[in-house]
This record gives structure tokens, C-alpha cells and sequence, in this order.
């Protein structure tokens, strides 16, 4: 069931045509690509080898909690580098905003949010903010701390929600072996 991936291996099991309605069009999110998620729906059809009709359903779930699987992986991730630059800013806050008049903390939030965002988008201002940064003892180390720390609820919940699915896949896994051996689910 489980081994090295081989191209010729990927087209040994398709969905038949008669049970295509099993497995309506995937509802992908902008930016996601149809061809990705049928690349990793045909490559698990292929290394699980549905025979049955139960054992499709089953393929059918495994890889649409694949899908959420990955899915959940690259949010996460686009929420750290989120999070990364309000830690920035955060820093800059602290380094920038001492001893600044209340008058002008306004002005100068808005610049340190500006600067925070070119930090974002622009490598050599990147560069210079990191050095600035180091100076005041602001490592990748503080930066990381801080986006954890400012993220730590939001990712609790896609700790949770990996976990879900993955307990899930696991229990269609542990279905389609037992399917296969006949043994009575419990």
C-alpha cells in the first residue's frame, strides 16, 4: 500500500466511470490549482487501488482529507509570514516609539506600520530593518518568539484542525485494510 512513488504507477487506478458521481469537483480556494489536487487524488487512488465501490467512497475521503491536509499546511504558513511582519512592527514599535511626544506617536506608529511593510515587500529595506533590528537585540530568535506568541491562538486551531484530518485519514486508512482483510469494523 505504501511505497516509492513511480510515474507509471499513477494512472494504474482512475475513478470508473460509474462512480464518478461519488466524487463531485473538489471546492478548491483561489490560488489553488484543479491540476494539484487531481495530481494528489490520482496519485492516492493509485497507491490504494480501490477494488470495490466501499473501498472507493473510502479513497475518495482519504484524498480529499489529503487535500485539506495541505491546504491547512500552506494557510498556516501564509499566517506565519503574516505574522512575521506585526512582529516586525511590533519590534520597530519598541525601538522607534521611546521617548516619542504623545503629539507625534500617531505619526510615527504609521511610520514604523509603513516601514513594517516595506520590510514585507521590499528586500534591501528587509535588509536594513533586520540590521536595525540586531543592533537593539532583535534576532530571528525575538522575531520568531514574537510571531508565535501574537499567532498562538490561530494556530492552535490548525493544530486542531490537522489533527482532525489526519485521525480521520488514518481511521479511512485502518476502513480500506480491514475492507480488505475482512474484518468486521468496530
Amino acid at each position: 500500500m505504501n511505497g516509492p512513488c513511480q510515474p507509471a504507477q499513477l494512472t494504474a487506478a482512475a475513478l470508473p466511470v460509474e462512480l464518478e458521481v461519488l466524487a463531485p469537483p473538489p471546492l478548491l480556494l483561489p490560488g489553488e490549482q484543479p491540476e494539484h489536487y487531481q495530481a494528489l487524488r490520482q496519485a492516492i487512488f493509485a497507491d490504494l487501488v480501490p477494488r470495490s465501490a466501499i473501498e472507493w467512497l473510502l479513497a475518495i475521503d482519504v484524498a480529499e482529507l489529503s487535500w485539506e491536509i495541505q491546504r491547512y499546511r500552506m494557510l498556516r504558513h501564509k499566517l506565519l509570514e503574516t505574522y512575521r511582519q506585526q512582529a516586525i512592527e511590533a519590534a520597530l514599535r519598541r525601538i522607534d516609539l521611546v521617548g516619542i511626544a504623545p503629539d507625534f506617536e500617531e505619526e510615527a506608529a504609521y511610520h514604523t506600520l509603513q516601514n513594517a511593510l516595506s520590510w514585507r515587500i521590499d528586500p534591501i529595506a528587509a535588509s536594513e530593518i533586520d540590521a536595525r533590528l540586531a543592533a537593539y537585540g532583535f534576532d530571528a530568535n525575538a522575531i520568531n518568539t514574537e510571531v508565535y506568541v501574537q499567532a498562538r491562538e490561530i494556530l492552535v486551531l490548525f493544530e486542531g484542525l490537522l489533527n482532525a484530518a489526519q485521525t480521520k485519514r488514518m481511521l479511512l486508512l485502518r476502513e480500506i485494510r480491514n475492507q480488505r482483510l475482512g474484518r468486521p469494523t468496530r
